[in-house]
């Protein structure tokens, strides 16, 4: 028989999924499917706004738009909560594997690129997204559109009430017409005590953290301070992180984090990046 010791050391680390409640069902599903545990421990929490005057107001103009462009998933299902659909003429752009995802959810697929938008008739939809899926973000994004043709445009913006301003301004300097609406708000979970505990247990044993922002990055580093401060941090950095995206991973490694796995955007790339720790 394996000694308890050698059974333990021989199983691959608890993963940590770090995505907020309602986003982290089905991939917990399909993380635990591959045989790992899973531990849910959400460092960030969508909500919507208090008040829609000002997207509702926007979504119902969508005729004045060249581009749509959404900044997350959160940013696509925000807007879908409040229409039904787009319009088949209005090109979109999104930033990476998940967000692709989440619009063929609401029937937007850019491989077939046909979709029925607010017509009767089937038209074709264009979209763009980076290419590179090891590279999701405005400035991989900014590569794939076509700016002079936007300069005759106007372009709006999908996000949250907090976010990078990057694609805005580069947009901007190079004039389009921006308009930049949140369509929810990112926050901080309430540190209660039961959460104080449970990452102090995490923390006195091996875990592989799937971090999907550089804001929950921070609500993680936040804690370890309040909770244990420099020893906690320490302890913290020294996890093995797995991370989506290249802004994240360097945010982890300015931040002080030891082992970082750059996976490339997406749940597929997450879940590989996971069976290469088996």
């Amino acid at each position: 028989m394996t000694p308890l010791a050698e059974l333990s050391s021989s199983m691959p680390n608890p993963v940590v999924l770090t995505r907020p409640v309602a986003q982290a069902a089905d991939f917990a599903a399909r993380i635990a499917a591959s045989g790992r545990i899973v531990i849910p421990f959400p460092l960030l929490e969508i909500h919507g706004l208090a008040d829609y005057n000002l997207l509702d107001g926007v979504l119902a103009n969508l005729s004045d738009f060249g581009l749509i462009a959404f900044v997350s998933p959160n940013a696509i299902r925000a807007v879908f909560s409040r229409i039904p659909c787009l319009p088949v003429q209005l090109p979109v752009a999104v930033m990476g594997q998940g967000s692709l995802a989440t619009l063929a959810e609401f029937g937007i697929r850019p491989a077939a690129a046909i979709d029925e938008g607010c017509g009767s008739n089937q038209h074709e939809r264009v979209i763009f997204y980076p290419r590179n899926p090891e590279r999701t973000d405005s400035e991989t994004l900014l590569d794939e559109l076509d700016i002079p043709s936007l300069r005759l445009k106007k372009v709006l913006i999908i996000r949250g009430e907090t976010g990078r301003e990057l694609l805005a301004d580069r947009l901007r300097a190079q004039g389009v017409d921006v308009t930049q609406v949140a369509a929810y708000r990112r926050a901080a979970p309430i540190f209660t005590l039961e959460r104080q505990q449970q990452l102090a247990q995490l923390l006195e044993s091996s875990n592989d953290w799937l971090v999907t922002s550089s804001e929950a990055l921070h609500t993680a580093l936040s804690w370890a301070q309040q909770s244990g401060g420099q020893n906690f941090v320490a302890k913290l950095q020294h996890q093995h992180l797995i991370v989506p995206h290249v802004r994240i991973a360097e945010t982890a490694q300015k931040s002080g984090f030891q082992s970082i796995t750059l996976s490339g955007s997406g749940d597929e790339h997450l879940l590989v990046a996971l069976q290469s720790r088996l």
